[in-house]
């Protein structure tokens, strides 16, 4: 009896201690999010923040250097072409006229007087030259002046409305200096900066529209002005669009902010892959992704080149991957290469949140 109760006591002990063995030794499940990596589309869409400004935005600015005795405008002025906006005190300039027109009488006479005697056979070839070229030299002399005196004041080259006005009467300004800023009363364009990658691809650019806040049911499409040939102090290219529409100027004016669309036709969509960018990590100075292997049920990190990364949170492969793939696009980085996982179950649409 008391063997056979020792001998019960001990197989219990070895069927619990199998027990807590296979529980020790169970291995967690850990759940990913997979996904099927596909071909990229032939037509990327991106979007950039714009704004508006008109086709004829220039600053004004005196030929001369002096100071300003008056500014005639103020801003939101609406000018025409040709009115007068500021006036340089001329005094200076009138006094250096002055001086050159004596200078050139006394000159003509003199040169007139020597011509004349030259056509009498009076006096040399040579004194003829002197004379002729000295005329000619005053004549330039005086109508420089004359143009320096006339710069004193200051017209609107175009019509349109005055932006802002960057100098005010009594101030010395130096010639070139812009003095006030104004846009044209006639076209509209749309600004937008864009990366060195967008600018090589320029020539893909195939549909262009813009949408206002104040208009958000309306669409307004675009089409390619003009773009810098060199980049800005944050490395962007500066891009300038027409409307190729009609807009209403008394809703759409200049300095109003826009959001653009752009879209970009790829050169090769086949050979470009499209994966969430949450799929990417960084390992070895290398970017990766997790493949999953569906016979094993584990995991296999991979190489990939990365083209670009776009703002919808998707980014384009161009090696490491093929169309039809299966890889990790949550949970990177807790798994590690070649470990089992299980992919998260898809939700359904009418189990919202997987809660059936």
């Amino acid at each position: 009896m008391k063997y056979k109760l020792m001998l019960a006591v001990m197989s219990a002990q070895i069927f619990l201690c199998g027990c807590s063995e296979k529980k020790g030794n169970k291995v967690e499940t850990q759940y990913v999010k997979t996904e099927v990596a596909h071909g990229a589309s032939g037509v990327n869409s991106l979007t950039f923040p714009g704004k508006t400004k008109s086709a004829d935005d220039i600053n004004v600015s005196f030929r001369v250097s002096g100071p300003i005795m008056k500014v005639y405008v103020k801003a939101g002025d609406h000018v025409r072409k040709g009115q007068l906006l500021a006036a340089m005190d001329p005094r200076d300039y009138q006094t250096q006229l002055n001086a050159t027109q004596a200078e050139y009488e006394s000159i003509k006479a003199d040169a007139e007087r020597i011509i004349a005697m030259y056509n009498e056979e009076s006096t040399t070839a040579s004194n003829y030259d002197k004379a002729r070229y000295g005329l000619e030299q005053i004549t330039q002399k005086l109508n420089n002046h004359r143009n320096q005196l006339a710069d004193t004041k200051l017209y609107a080259p175009i019509d349109g409305y005055v932006q802002e006005v960057l100098h005010e009467g009594g101030e010395t300004v130096s010639a070139g200096m812009p003095i006030i800023s104004m846009f044209g009363s006639g076209t509209l364009e749309v600004e937008i900066n864009v990366a060195a990658f967008d600018y090589a691809n320029r020539d893909r650019m195939n549909t262009l529209y813009c949408k206002f806040d104040l208009l958000p049911d309306e669409i307004f499409p675009l089409k390619l002005s003009s773009m810098s040939a060199e980049a800005n102090s944050n490395q962007l290219y500066t891009v300038r669009l027409r409307f190729a529409g009609p807009y209403d100027r008394t809703k759409i004016t200049p300095g109003m902010t826009t959001m653009v669309y752009v879209n970009f036709e790829q050169e090769s969509s086949s050979a470009i892959i499209s994966i969430p960018s949450t799929a990417i990590f960084e390992a070895e100075g290398h970017s990766k992704v997790f493949v999953y292997d569906t016979k094993s049920q584990t995991v296999k990190s991979r190489n990939i080149t990365v083209k670009r990364l776009h703002r919808d949170g998707t980014a384009e492969v161009t090696e490491g991957l093929t169309d039809g793939e299966t890889i990790v696009v949550a949970g990177v980085h807790h798994i590690t290469d070649g470990q089992k996982v299980t992919p998260m179950p898809k939700s359904s649409k009418s189990n919202v949140g997987g809660l059936l």
